[in-house]
């Protein structure tokens, strides 16, 4: 099993930056893919950006071009840099873990969630 833990979140002005992280222990992180979610109040959980085994990536669309996700194998440790961010990213975040990209990407249900780090937009 993969424990997640993610840090990171806090508050920012529209146009700011901030980077993610989610520290895992437990089984060999490098057999895993992994994923960032967000989900905002009144709103349904989303995957924002998944990265494979091999370091090829995804992003939905309305992250894609200013948030970056990545792996360090060697430190056990997934990344999100979010940089020119809006408003409409005030969410809470939580990396996601599963051996299966497709229970990230596209059914939603990671055999591994971290509790969430938030993240507040003003504008």
């Amino acid at each position: 099993s993969v424990q997640l833990v993610e840090s990171g979140g806090g508050s920012v002005q529209a146009g700011g930056s901030l980077r993610l992280s989610c520290v895992a222990s437990g089984d060999t992180f490098g057999s895993y893919c992994l994923g960032w979610f967000r989900q905002a109040p009144g709103k349904e959980r989303e995957a924002i950006a998944v990265i494979d085994v091999d370091g090829t990536d995804v992003y939905v669309g309305s992250v894609k071009g200013r948030f970056t996700i990545s792996r360090d194998n060697a430190k056990n440790t997934l990344y999100l840099q979010m940089n020119s961010l809006k408003p409409e990213d005030t969410a809470m975040y939580y990396c996601a873990a599963d051996l299966s990209p497709t229970r990230l990407w596209v059914e939603y249900e990671p055999d591994y969630w971290g509790q969430g780090t938030q993240v507040t937009v003003s504008s």
